[in-house]
């Protein structure tokens, strides 16, 4: 006896009813992976672009804000900092290096960032194309940003005011592109880099009436934040301290704050696995009901199987592969929905936002869907398989059944 062949076609022999099983099952175990691969792409997004960043300066606010707009791009800024405070705090002992940066633009929905080459070498950075900016008004553009924009070096473009689409062009003021990144990952995918100059001087030129105006401006330069890397592990305990009560601004710790948010995002994925786990639950005694009518149905057709000389051992796996048959199945379907549903996330999310959940690949905690489909089938299988290796064949031919 083909057990395998066998158990196919009576897995089938109610095709509404398999359909449905294998439906329920797919959609449970598609919304655990979906949560599995979210979490797991957006921890390693968060985790991979805050590496090498000791703390955060900027205006006083929320520490978490700073970090989402200043590390992640994911926030508004609370605000902007004297250059001359963040010139001062670079000069101190503790502080190895302090990277520059001046927000308040976009293009197409993706952020203009004034910098310094060292922020490209902070990520890895490579040139696909081009080379870095040597003079203000020159950009480089992020891998994500060139392919939805469609800007290449030697075009020309003009930023809008705001950090999301929809604001006043500045449109006396273009910037050249100078270079495109080599796609790797991080967040410079998804920005546009320029000189610290080329912020000021678009701004400044906007707002300027003659010469005394821009001299004023000038004289009173600012930029949105700073990253620093400390010169000893020891600052990490005196510095944000000496940063916080000494001047005007604050200093976030990302590796505290990241902790924080990941906490806040573990909250909300733990009622999503409950809600996973709850229809699984349902899509598992669907299939254990399922086999045990089969169970009841089938009697006449397991005495009979008996009498051809298949063993107790077989009839019962005969069910298990039934069931097997139907989670595989369902299997197969919720990862390729899982996958489906995180490649077209992205489309769905914000600008910004979209470069957390853009990464592929397959988790190795992904592997627990497989094995949690293989759980439940044998669960669901376990008493009615039982019911099976138990068929008294006597008593069946002997009732006339």
């Amino acid at each position: 006896m083909n057990i395998a062949t066998l158990s196919w076609r009576y897995a089938w022999s109610k095709p509404l009813s398999a359909a449905l099983n294998v439906l329920l099952l797919a959609l449970g175990l598609g919304a655990l992976a979906f949560i599995l691969l979210a979490e797991q792409r957006v921890t390693q997004a968060l985790e991979r672009d805050v590496a090498g960043i000791d703390v955060v300066v900027g205006a006083k606010g929320s520490p978490l804000q700073l970090i989402l707009a200043g590390v992640y791009h994911l926030d508004v800024p609370p605000g902007n900092i004297a250059l001359a405070d963040a010139q001062a705090l670079q000069k101190h002992p503790q502080v190895a290096q302090l990277i520059p940066m001046s927000l308040g633009d976009n293009v197409g929905g993706h952020r203009i960032v004034g910098t310094t080459p060292d922020y490209v070498a902070l990520y890895g950075g490579q040139l696909a194309q081009g080379a870095l900016w040597a003079q203000p008004m020159q950009a480089v553009l992020g891998a994500q940003v060139a392919a939805n924009l469609g800007l290449q070096v030697g075009d020309t473009f003009a930023g809008l005011h705001g950090l999301g689409a929809g604001g006043h062009s500045h449109g006396n003021t273009p910037y050249t592109v100078v270079g495109v990144l080599r796609a790797n990952g991080s967040v410079l995918d998804r920005l546009v880099l320029t000189a610290t100059e080329s912020v000021w001087a678009v701004h400044e030129t906007d707002m300027a009436v003659d010469d005394d105006d821009r001299a004023a401006l000038e004289a009173e330069r600012e930029i949105t934040l700073a990253l620093i890397r400390y010169n000893t592990p020891l600052a990490a305990v005196t510095f944000p301290r000496l940063v916080n009560t000494t001047t005007e601004m604050q200093a976030a710790a990302p590796a505290y704050e990241l902790s924080r948010l990941l906490r806040l995002l573990g909250s909300g994925t733990d009622v999503l696995r409950a809600l996973a786990a709850t229809l699984l639950a349902v899509a598992g005694l669907s299939v254990f009901m399922a086999l045990w009518q089969a169970v009841r149905e089938r009697r006449a057709d397991l005495a009979m199987l008996r009498m051809l000389g298949a063993g107790p051992f077989k009839l019962a796996m005969l069910l298990l592969a039934e069931a097997l048959w139907l989670a595989t199945l369902a299997c197969v379907l919720g990862l390729l929905l899982a996958q489906g549903l995180m490649a077209a996330l992205p489309l769905l999310m914000p600008t910004e936002a979209a470069g957390l959940v853009a990464t592929s690949g397959w988790p190795p905690q992904l592997w627990a869907v497989p094995a949690l489909a293989l759980g439940v089938a044998v669960l669901a299988a376990a008493l009615p398989a039982w019911g099976a290796y138990r068929v008294n064949v006597a008593r069946l031919l002997n009732s006339g059944t």
